[in-house]
């Protein structure tokens, strides 16, 4: 398989792919020991994971440089996604042990009663290409924290990070049986799913998420998926600073080069500030540093496939031939590498793809509303619930609406953010199932119940 640099497109390695006959080997690894793993003390397990923390700091350097050159996201960004992910397993180190300890649910009279939580065995981690640190110590952490094994599965357009994740945690105390990584396409994503393992654990598209419960419902185990979005932003007429709002929903559209699941892809504008928000919009977009990901300075960087170009390129060509306008952007770069300019798209209607289909791209729609009422049905309007924000002085007129927008995550006055301490999870098309938060510790082991009667 080869890793190709998004923004040279250039070979950077050939790695080999795990065949059907490698994957069961490691399978058969993780058996060995899961049970051995389980039996190891919490913070004993939790001291491996701090030592992973620490040795992430150890190595920024070259793991953001890595990460950068195989998927295209500016070298700041790959640092930050580096201190992002140690902040959330900052919250599972710190709470996990109360959160896996035994609880007396009734300690008087004949019979006491408890509960105990279990790992759930060996658990497929099967991990996205856009954020691979974010999205993957959601699952491998807790997992690990938790007893389990850990059949990991990087995207193969983040690969060479996957296996950098592998060394780092071996050199932390993990054993190798009990984590192992395969590599290669979906076709290797296929075979964990032929595995009798013990719980499913999946990001990225609508589409493979759907395939992957359906193929395993048959084993009734658990299955978590967390997709994609058509992510909502609403600017109130009451805001305050205008050009603060429009630098958030811009930020919001084209972090990490728009590759996001909870990046902003469509905004509705209050018809009030609309031309106010459309021009700040515009201007601030127009000064976007497009280039070199490895470059200090750069804020978008190539996407980290080729064939997304052709896609964000058919929606922006449906939005034209159906009456939109484009005021900035709109075209790829002629160079080398998988580059998109930054796009501006208004006079835009539900009837168009950009509205409605998720995008994955630092492109966006905007659209006037008359009103709440209006911005309401329109946010509304999709297969997705991931997340919404809204933007307004006041929190009360936010909290209405907020209440009545069908999303696992609201923000008020910010976007495109995810928080350790609270849950992830979508609704609809946008997933199946909680990580992060106590949850998310949870999510990993299976509660038993204990009905305890002195003999005497």
């Amino acid at each position: 398989m080869k890793v190709i640099n998004p923004a040279t497109e250039e070979v950077i390695r050939e790695i080999p792919e795990d065949s059907k006959k490698s994957v069961e080997e490691k399978y058969q690894l993780l058996r060995s020991g899961q049970l051995q793993w389980a039996k190891v003390p919490v913070q004993k397990r939790v001291q491996c994971i701090a030592t992973f923390y620490d040795l992430l700091d150890t190595h920024k350097d070259e793991l953001a440089k890595t990460l950068t050159a195989e998927m295209g996201k500016p070298l700041q960004q790959s640092y930050n996604e580096l201190n992002g992910a140690r902040n959330r397993m900052k919250f599972f180190i710190d709470n996990s042990a109360k959160w896996l300890a035994e609880e007396w649910v009734v300690t008087e009279g004949a019979t006491k009663e408890k509960i105990a939580y279990e790992p759930l065995g060996i658990i497929a981690n099967i991990s996205a290409w856009n954020y691979p640190y974010l999205v993957g110590v959601n699952v491998f952490i807790p997992a690990l924290i938790g007893g389990n094994a850990v059949f990991y599965k990087p995207s193969e357009y983040a690969t060479l990070t996957g296996l950098a994740i592998q060394k780092l945690l071996y050199e932390s105390g993990v054993p190798e049986n009990v984590f192992q990584s395969v590599v290669g396409k979906g076709n290797v994503g296929e075979y964990l799913l032929e595995l009798p393992l013990d719980g499913y654990f999946f990001t990225g598209s609508y589409r493979t998420g759907k395939y992957i419960a359906e193929k395993i419902a048959s084993k009734l185990v658990p299955c978590q998926l967390e997709l994609g979005g058509k992510d909502p932003l609403y600017v109130m007429d009451d805001v305050a600073d205008i050009d603060q709002v429009a630098a958030a929903a811009l930020e919001g559209v084209i972090y990490n080069n728009g590759q996001s699941c909870c990046a902003v892809e469509r905004i509705y504008v209050q018809e009030k500030v609309y031309d106010q928000f459309v021009k700040s919009y515009v201007g601030q977009a127009k000064k976007i540093v497009i280039g070199d990901p490895m470059l200090a300075g750069t804020e978008i960087g190539p996407l980290s496939r080729k064939e997304q170009q052709e896609f964000l390129m058919d929606q922006i060509k449906d939005a034209k031939e159906k009456g939109a306008t484009v005021l900035s952007g709109g075209n790829t770069l002629d160079k080398k590498g998988y580059y998109i300019e930054p796009t501006v798209l208004v006079n835009v209607n539900h009837q168009m793809k950009v509205m409605k289909e998720e995008s994955f791209g630092p492109i966006t729609g905007i659209q006037k509303v008359k009103d709440d009422n209006e911005a309401l049905q329109l946010i509304q309007d999709t297969e997705y619930g991931l997340t919404a924000a809204v933007y307004s002085k006041s929190f009360e007129r936010a909290e209405t609406l907020m209440k009545q927008i069908n999303t696992g995550t609201v923000y008020w006055n910010c976007c495109d953010r995810v928080s350790g301490a609270l849950p992830w999870s979508g609704r609809k098309h946008s997933g199946l199932g909680a990580t992060l938060s106590y949850q998310g510790i949870r999510a990993f082991v299976q509660p038993k119940s204990y009905h305890i009667r002195d003999a005497g």
